[in-house]
């Protein structure tokens, strides 16, 4: 039987016996150095980090100070295995006990983590997670679909949310067990659910904050393919911010907050109110320019302006008429005054051949008194025939007395 250094009648007050243990553990274990994996790790405002370091079998709360985590060469994620130096405290006012840190180095890659990049790589290359698969949000939902816990702090933040963005949204909860061995089962089940009765326009999947083992569920791969084979749009709302899981790269977005994941779907009512105004604002300017230019071009169709139109059209044909009249009548007229002086120079031609101008000149014209023919040659007479002289004016009858025929005209 271990011997004790206390009465077993001994009363201790709570304090008492904190301090007494408080004592004992700073006392055996001044420094130490420990190897685990790291898990909720959450750095504070004023730049302390409290996480817990972890095995298979048990875990220890772990505290680092702000100038020791400033001097890390690495930034500490849950799952990473490390080795850490420190001592071992106890914090009265919460009696239990802790490890304060004095160094910390990568010890190499937890185990979780190296299973969740593994199955995130398998997921990839099926192509679950590409681009083309990822559907938009729609801008104005009736209804959002919530898949999470109904008692956990993101349902209420989701409703908080929804409820001050737009009160015409509503919310429907498809209650789901977020943590433990049966949640996976039952986040995908919801899941198909909403697709099975189309239920709403967008779903918001996830839950609040957690250690990296509280959030395995929503890295399960029947979770991830419930996600990425869901025909609604889903919005992945896994933990804090810096959180993650793999239906995050399956999801059509992800959200760093279930409330974020609330502002991502819930357009501001005042928002939607303000940008249906502007465009009805724009509408207007548009109608009343188009407006105005109509009341221009129906301008330019009145009886002046038409005048107007009309005679800018007919002028230039007018003027064209002249110019076309103007050279017409001038080559009419050089035509003309070429064919009266042809015809003149015709007509003098005429007159100089014509007959009674050659008798007006002195000549006369002889022909037989008894058949009326033309006398060219005096072989065509005899002595003593009628033959009729035709002067200018009137006729001699006469008797030839001789005639000759030799080319002087019977000259001597």
């Amino acid at each position: 039987m271990p011997q004790t250094f206390y009465q077993s009648d001994t009363v201790f007050t709570v304090t008492q016996l904190t301090n007494l243990i408080k004592d004992m553990v700073e006392g055996s274990f001044p420094e130490i150095v420990l190897e685990g994996e790291v898990s909720n790790y959450r750095p504070s405002s004023s730049g302390h980090v409290y996480f817990v370091i972890k095995d298979a079998g048990a875990q220890i709360a772990a505290v680092m100070w702000k100038g020791t985590a400033a001097r890390l060469s690495f930034a500490p994620r849950d799952g990473n295995l490390v080795r850490v130096k420190g001592k071992l405290t106890v914090y009265p006012q919460r009696g239990n006990y802790q490890i304060v840190i004095s160094s910390m180095e990568l010890a190499g890659s937890g185990n979780i983590l190296l299973m969740l990049e593994e199955r995130k790589k398998k997921l990839n290359a099926e192509g679950l997670f590409d681009e083309a698969r990822k559907k938009p949000l729609p801008a104005f939902p009736d209804t959002i679909g919530v898949v999470t816990s109904p008692t956990g702090a993101a349902l209420r933040d989701i409703l908080q949310i929804t409820r001050r963005r737009s009160k015409y949204v509503n919310v429907i909860l498809f209650p789901a067990i977020v943590q433990g061995d049966t949640a996976a089962a039952s986040i995908a089940r919801q899941i198909q659910t909403a697709n099975d009765f189309n239920m709403c326009d967008v779903l918001i999947v996830g839950r609040g904050g957690g250690s990296l083992e509280d959030l395995l569920p929503f890295s399960e791969e029947i979770v991830v393919r419930a996600v990425a084979g869901s025909k609604i749009p889903v919005i992945s709302a896994v933990g804090h911010e810096i959180d993650w899981a793999i239906c995050d790269f399956a999801a059509d977005r992800r959200a760093p907050t279930p409330s974020a994941a609330a502002e991502l779907a819930v357009p501001v009512l005042d928002d939607v109110l303000y940008y249906f105004e502007q465009k009805e604002a724009e509408f207007e300017t548009e109608i009343k320019n188009r407006l105005q230019k109509l009341r221009l071009m129906v301008q330019e169709f009145s009886p002046e302006n038409l005048e107007l139109k009309f005679r800018s059209i007919e002028q230039p044909l007018l003027q064209r008429f002249d110019y076309a009249k103007d050279d017409l009548t001038s080559s009419m007229e050089d035509r003309i005054k070429d064919a009266r002086q042809k015809l003149e120079k015709q007509i003098l031609v005429l007159e100089n051949a014509n007959p009674s101008a050659l008798l007006q000149r002195g000549y006369s014209m002889v022909r037989d008194a008894a058949t009326g023919k033309i006398i060219r040659s005096a072989d065509e007479v005899a002595q003593g025939s009628k033959i009729e002289i035709v002067p200018a004016k009137g006729k001699i009858i006469a008797t030839v007395e001789e005639a000759s025929g030799d080319a002087n005209g019977g000259q001597p």
